[in-house]
């Protein structure tokens, strides 16, 4: 195989690692915005003041993107050889996709905050607390693939 097939099929993990956490993102964020805009949607046809605190819902998932962003860097500056550029796919996808699942129910989680704040105006701390927990999934992933390397 030659160096640049090997930095190809590196490469190739490491925006693997990019892409599939940057998806969970945009469904988690996706999935918090539809929530969130429902519960503004309450809050007018109730004469309510319409909580803007639900863009911390909403934004949540985002920072999975970068933790992904983050591993790829690491996965294009580790030394490379023939059998570690298919570790490298490995550690892409599977961390990827970990991150990404991560997003994607933070978001889930951030609807059901978003919903339950503008009924009741209470428990904002609570549901970011939950969001934090679930956040901490992918911040282990990112220590870990790293270790991996």
């Amino acid at each position: 195989m030659t160096p640049e097939q090997i930095m190809s099929i590196a490469k190739f993990g490491a925006a693997c690692a990019l892409g599939l956490s940057a998806a969970g993102s945009a469904a988690g964020a996706g999935v918090a915005a539809f929530s969130s805009i429902g519960a503004w949607k309450k809050c007018y046809q109730q004469s309510k003041l319409a909580p803007f605190m639900l863009v911390a819902f909403i934004g949540a998932p985002l920072s999975q993107t970068i933790y992904g962003m983050i591993l790829m860097g690491f996965m294009t500056k580790a030394a490379l050889t023939a059998t570690a550029a298919y570790h490298f796919i490995g550690i892409g996808i599977f961390s990827g996709l970990a991150i990404g699942l991560s997003a994607y129910f933070q978001g889930k989680a951030g609807a059901y905050g978003a919903d339950a704040l503008a009924e009741t105006g209470k428990g904002f701390g609570n549901y970011l607390m939950a969001l934090g927990v679930i956040e901490t999934v992918a911040i282990l992933v990112l220590i870990f693939s790293r270790n991996a390397l």
